[in-house]
């Protein structure tokens, strides 16, 4: 979602994924064993849940697309006892849980959702310019017709890292006082005049655009932070965290709060009543990336990484989105200027 942000094809025009990426070694970092209780927090079609349940093991799996809970049911109901479902934002997995032993959290946009045009995710088939989630609030059209030019360069540059950001706000602005954009073709299309495509290039040159504004929309950034924190606060001492995520600006999150949460600031001794805060998570291991097998089944695998850490016995720590640095966006209510 860029080593991994440009190359997630498949979150705007690729093949979608039906294959779990780094089931393996998310199951291996998990470690589920019966009795235990383990979080989905991004259950999407189920295939981290299944295999932690063929592990032994319980689930309580969120999700905040409806969809993805309504075809969950059966499995649900299959589980005899084992498997919850929620529908809710990731970030509010404390909510859902008092304590667990597992996390695991698969960032970005799932097949389900890729595979529906109507959910506007994707320009591999004609659809509303839509790309919510949870199926409410601010739309991508909403987004592209009302903000301003500036906001619109900011999104595009920051949460796509696309270097034509200001040409495809600008060009934007323009088309959009004659009719509104309502349509993914409509709008990638536009990008493809305005940019242009190179024969053989692989990239959509509406790609790093579309992730944008799905990022934005669905303010996916920050839900990670607050995931992250949330984990920390349920997960039981020698609880595991393991985060599957696909692109540089997520990635980033994770390694920030992993290297935050694992060391333990020095105290002052000109201010002793300041004491050291005690690391929450133990030093994680060497990120994962797929190895030549399942990127050869499963070529969207290609921007995934794993990271993965143990939880002490330490209290959480308190709320801190400063750690993260997350980028400096407009606000949700930025109409244009008439």
């Amino acid at each position: 979602m860029m080593a991994g942000h440009g190359d997630d094809l498949d979150a705007v025009g690729g093949p979608a994924r039906h294959i779990p990426v780094l089931l393996a070694e998310v199951i291996e970092a998990l470690a589920p064993k019966p009795g235990e209780t383990v979080v989905d927090g991004t259950f999407g079609a189920g295939g981290y849940t299944r295999a932690i349940l063929a592990a032994g093991a319980s689930v309580v799996a969120i999700d905040r697309d409806p969809d993805a809970i309504a075809a969950g049911r059966a499995l649900e109901r299959d589980s005899v006892n084992r498997l919850r479902l929620v529908e809710a934002p990731f970030s509010a997995l404390d909510q859902a849980v008092e304590s667990a032993d597992g996390v695991v959290l698969d960032i970005g946009v799932s097949s389900m959702q890729l595979d529906q045009a109507e959910r506007g995710f994707s320009f591999r088939a004609d659809g509303p310019l839509d790309m919510r989630m949870a199926q409410a609030g601010l739309s991508a059209a909403d987004v592209v017709n009302t903000f301003k030019t500036g906001d619109l360069t900011r999104i595009f540059g920051l949460l796509g890292e696309e270097r034509h950001a200001g040409r495809i706000a600008r060009m934007i602005e323009k088309r959009r006082e004659k009719r509104p954009f309502e349509r993914t073709l409509e709008l990638a299309d536009a990008i493809e005049t305005l940019v242009g495509r190179k024969p053989g290039d692989k990239i959509h040159p509406a790609t790093r655009a579309f992730q944008a504004l799905r990022i934005y929309v669905n303010d996916e950034l920050g839900e990670l932070a607050a995931a992250l924190m949330a984990a920390e606060r349920v997960l039981k001492p020698g609880g595991r965290l393991a985060v599957v995520t696909f692109h540089s600006l997520e990635d980033r999150i994770v390694k920030r709060f992993l290297a935050d949460r694992s060391a333990a600031p020095a105290g002052s001794r000109h201010m002793p009543q300041v004491q050291a805060q005690a690391a929450t998570f133990e030093k994680p291991v060497r990120a994962v990336t797929p190895g030549e097998a399942e990127l050869a089944v499963n070529p969207r695998s290609r921007s995934a990484r794993l990271r993965a850490a143990v939880r002490t016995a330490a209290a959480p720590r308190s709320d801190d989105l400063s750690v993260f640095d997350l980028p400096r966006l407009p606000g949700a209510s930025r109409p244009a200027e008439r």
